[in-house]
């Protein structure tokens, strides 16, 4: 991965992402995070009837095991034709750390583990109200740590979209601080990194962002930190420190209200000697990188080489 961040492109957005752009502005997406009462609502909405978390999606050539390791459920993705071989990928989902994997994040892993050849690790982290963020980053560092002691010296890279990047990079912090093994690289999608929202360049961008809004981001943010407050690096992880971390690379666009976070997250990787390639693309929205769109099938072409490529 080298290190670089990239500024906008000055290409702008394909038909295909406009026409997608257009729809989301039609759908209700952006009403779900339009205020702090509608993320309440919808938490206690989902603590009452959980969401599945079953794998559905994952497209032919793909083998899905389950297993439950200290209490929690973890899937496990490989090629069917190859099941014994690969590089490991632990895939973090997003959803603000109150919603559950859904059956994008699932296409997403099944393409990942067919196209890449690699072996996925899907934990299913417990969500906003039954955890917050001085539980869930522990516990995920922990099952890096084994997963990394166990399969070393096999590649392991981490790929989180939205809040489950965000958990990467806390949970990578957490490793370091602790003295175990990292990762041999992050791919941070659309990553949340900064509970507070309070950039004020961020108000500005919201008013494109087709799919997210202020109010309930930093509600949701709030849950999560539950009494370690938002400002805490467990809760965002921009906050922490990036010296001994391992080779990011960033996705983000700048129809998203979260992209000044990337910038900054690549300035302090930079820093901190820490390899990164930030890929910002121009007119893009929130998880481009996961969308039927020339700019997605871009994105996707550069983790699929990063996560299958051997270790230098």
């Amino acid at each position: 991965m080298p290190a670089q961040a990239l500024q906008p492109d000055d290409v702008g957005p394909s038909w295909q992402s406009r026409c997608i752009v257009a729809l989301l502005r039609l759908l209700p997406i952006k009403k779900r995070t339009a205020s702090a009462a509608a993320v309440q609502e919808y938490v206690r909405a989902a603590a009452s009837r959980p969401a599945s978390h079953e794998p559905t999606g994952l497209g032919r050539g793909v083998k899905v095991t389950l297993k439950n390791v200290a209490g929690r459920p973890i899937y496990f993705t490989v090629p069917a034709a190859n099941p014994d071989a690969g590089n490991y990928v632990v895939f973090l989902h997003g959803g603000g750390y109150i919603k559950e994997i859904v059956r994008a994040h699932w296409r997403f892993i099944g393409h990942l583990t067919r196209v890449a050849g690699v072996r996925c690790v899907v934990p299913i982290y417990p969500l906003v109200p039954h955890a917050t963020a001085k539980d869930v980053v522990p516990v995920m560092g922990e099952l890096l740590r084994q997963l990394l002691d166990d399969v070393a010296p096999a590649k392991v890279t981490v790929v989180g979209n939205s809040a489950g990047a965000g958990l990467g990079l806390a949970a990578a912090q957490w490793l370091r601080d602790a003295g175990h093994r990292q990762p041999n690289g992050l791919v941070l999608i659309s990553p949340g990194l900064d509970g507070s929202i309070s950039r004020p360049e961020q108000v500005a961008i919201a008013a494109r962002d087709p799919v997210q809004d202020i109010p309930g981001i930093r509600e949701a943010g709030r849950l999560y930190a539950g009494d370690l407050g938002v400002a805490h690096p467990y809760v965002s992880p921009l906050n922490g420190d990036f010296h001994g971390l391992p080779p990011m690379i960033v996705f983000s666009g700048t129809l998203d209200l979260l992209y000044p976070d990337s910038i900054a997250l690549a300035a302090k990787a930079r820093a901190a000697d820490v390899p990164v390639e930030l890929h910002l693309r121009k007119g893009q929205p929130h998880n481009y990188a996961g969308m039927p769109t020339p700019e997605g099938r871009q994105a996707r072409a550069i983790i699929l080489r990063a996560v299958a490529q051997e270790l230098m």
